[in-house]
């Protein structure tokens, strides 16, 4: 990525579509639809001004194509990249190079998902691995409580510290008024809802939710002129580390450290320079692992940054601030939320959740079973 130039380019539009449970009928397509609508009414630009488009779901096979069909365009340049949840922060390295290099103006990131409509394993079958399939595992939170297993055994973290981030992040949803969940959590809540997978319950575990998501991106020259502030790209970063949990090299070190490190070293900045910190929550080891690896505590050290709500509304390092995947939407491929939120908390317009000035932001994504990693780091005019 050393073609990639720090600052060259800015998202400057973002928009959610209908969360939750949406209307009957509507397909994922028409949730890419409304919600790239949206987000070109967030910067000012309309269809016309699009001529880069990047997409991908679940639910169609040439995801791309279809929504420049549904769309009525036909752009000069295209990406369907897959690697899962991480797929749209890899899309904004993808989309910036693109920008650069004159083969598209304006990019539009988009992803949609019925997937609480239609049924999670309707529309999101696992590959079969005949190494794993004797066991019977519950595809993908068997994956995530081997990772949580083998970190409470190295570094004896706990099932309460684990439930901690489960309670900051709804305590965060409870600031954000299209957050999924509406009521208080508490740490016993986590402990004693139903067991997934040992040892995460189904608190420790991501929502079940319909949603769709857009990012408008252009040059930095072209979005100083737009309607709100952009969020410019400082830094990128991606690794792929394997795709089924058995291949993973080891369960408690995820490719977060070479695609954060790679962040970093384009933008020239380092953990300490982020003001709000937005990762994948797929689930509660997930948060864990990423704050580790991204430098934000040493390896081992999670379970205890977190305990005493480091990380919730008030604590030293505000994290996942929209309630995250835990609490507020996950429809699936959850990377285009992460990156929503950070563009929101440079631009100043959070509202009740907004971390007080906020000029950086770190968005990371994930995707499979801790398999494809990639980290995007946000900043406002004054960080260029």
């Amino acid at each position: 990525m050393n073609a990639l130039q720090r600052g060259a380019c800015a998202i400057v539009g973002v928009a959610e579509s209908d969360l939750g449970q949406v209307a009957e009928g509507l397909s994922p397509l028409d949730l890419m639809g409304q919600a790239t609508h949206r987000a070109l009414r967030d910067c000012g630009l309309s269809l016309r001004d699009v001529d880069g488009v990047f997409a991908t779901t679940s639910q169609s096979r040439m995801p791309t194509l279809a929504l420049c069909e549904y769309l009525g365009i036909a752009p000069r340049y295209h990406d369907g990249t897959n690697i899962g949840g991480c797929s749209f922060m890899s899309m904004v390295a993808h989309a910036q190079l693109a920008i650069q290099a004159g083969l598209c103006e304006v990019a539009l990131i988009a992803y949609g998902s019925t997937q609480r409509s239609a049924g999670r394993s309707n529309v999101a079958a696992p590959d079969v691995n005949p190494y794993e399939a004797p066991y019977r595992p519950i595809y993908t939170a068997s994956s995530y409580a081997l990772a949580a297993s083998r970190h409470m055994h190295q570094y004896g973290t706990t099932r309460e510290q684990l439930a901690q981030i489960a309670v900051a992040a709804r305590q965060w949803a409870l600031l954000n008024p299209v957050a999924w969940e509406k009521t208080p959590l508490t740490v016993d809540e986590v402990l004693g809802a139903r067991m997934l997978s040992h040892p995460l319950t189904v608190r420790d575990c991501c929502l079940v939710t319909d949603g769709g998501g857009a990012l408008i991106m252009t040059s930095a020259e072209r979005a100083a002129t737009l309607r709100k502030p952009p969020a410019y790209v400082l830094g990128t970063g991606e690794h792929l580390s394997h795709y089924h949990i058995t291949s993973m090299p080891d369960l408690t070190v995820t490719g977060a450290a070479r695609s954060g490190a790679a962040a970093y070293a384009m933008a020239g900045l380092a953990p300490r320079d982020i003001d709000a910190v937005q990762v994948y929550d797929a689930f509660t080891i997930t948060t864990l692992l990423f704050l580790e690896d991204l430098g934000f505590c040493p390896k081992g050290e999670g379970g205890r940054f977190v305990a005493d709500g480091a990380i919730a509304p008030g604590g030293s390092l505000p994290v996942n601030t929209n309630g995250g995947g835990l609490s507020y939407c996950h429809p699936g491929m959850y990377g285009v939320f992460v990156l929503m939120e950070a563009v929101r908390q440079v631009r100043g317009e959070a509202g009740r959740r907004q971390v007080a000035n906020c000029e950086t932001a770190i968005a990371h994504g994930n995707g499979g079973t801790l398999s494809s990693q990639s980290t995007v780091i946000l900043g406002s005019a004054a960080t260029l």
